[in-house]
């Protein structure tokens, strides 16, 4: 089967070199993590704050701790509009390869932010335990102590309005494997939630992996962005044993 050899644009090519130089500055060759220069180019949103999404919902970020002493917490939105309706509860989960990233990452901050406003719904986004210094099962952890969490202190820290009877769990590639793992504990735990009901999960691009390879991962191990070798560095800094 024929490698794929993607024809991009001069500017789209020059923001993945521009991705490959920094990567390369971070990934360290035994699969360690320059933090120190990594935190450069983790831009971080403040919070408490209000921002005001397409001009019309503001939204109230503030953030709630879970256990200080492994950095464990929870950024909170809320779309302050609508106060007195009953809104569904998002358990969030970031992307970012298990190693990288959190709820206050800039961008990260603004699709949440988006998400409270347009839905609308209350979420809160974990900020997990980051692989290679924490490796599994910490990340599943950290989020089922956080379903947890919420289940035991509810309106303590959710508002009023928060319907903890829609309650869903969601995550977007690493975030969305861990998704997966905590709602399948959950479900498998019912009788420790006896204040939430799980309705649904939502999986944006989940990162999953095998071993044996699949059809896309051969068709496109010289894709841009991620590959099979950035991918395989990923795992290795995930699964504990792993270099």
């Amino acid at each position: 089967m024929a490698d794929i050899q993607l024809q991009l644009p001069f500017i789209t090519r020059l923001k993945l070199l521009t991705h490959e130089l920094m990567k390369r500055a971070i990934l360290r060759s035994d699969n360690t993590i320059n933090r120190r220069i990594y935190n450069l180019f983790n831009i971080r949103s403040p919070a408490p704050a209000t921002k005001l999404i397409d001009n019309t919902t503001p939204v109230s970020t503030s953030d709630v701790p879970v256990d200080p002493s492994r950095n464990l917490w929870f950024r909170l939105f809320v779309p302050t509009t609508a106060s007195n309706t009953p809104l569904p509860f998002i358990l969030y989960f970031h992307g970012g390869g298990f190693y990288a990233f959190g709820p206050d990452f800039i961008n990260y901050d603004s699709l949440c932010s988006r998400l409270a406003a347009q839905l609308p719904a209350v979420i809160a986004s974990v900020n997990y335990r980051l692989a290679p210094e924490h490796r599994y099962p910490s990340q599943y952890e950290d989020g089922y102590e956080s379903l947890q969490f919420i289940n035991s202190h509810n309106y303590a820290v959710l508002p009023a309005n928060t319907d903890l009877s829609k309650c869903f769990i969601a995550g977007d590639s690493a975030g969305g494997n861990i998704a997966h793992h905590v709602t399948v504990r959950a479900c498998n735990n019912s009788q420790q939630l006896d204040k939430l009901r799980i309705e649904g999960l939502m999986l944006l691009q989940p990162f999953f992996g095998g071993e044996e390879r699949t059809e896309a991962e051969l068709r496109l191990k010289m894709a841009p962005v991620l590959n099979v070798e950035y991918t395989d560095t990923m795992w290795r800094g995930f699964l504990p044993g792993r270099r």
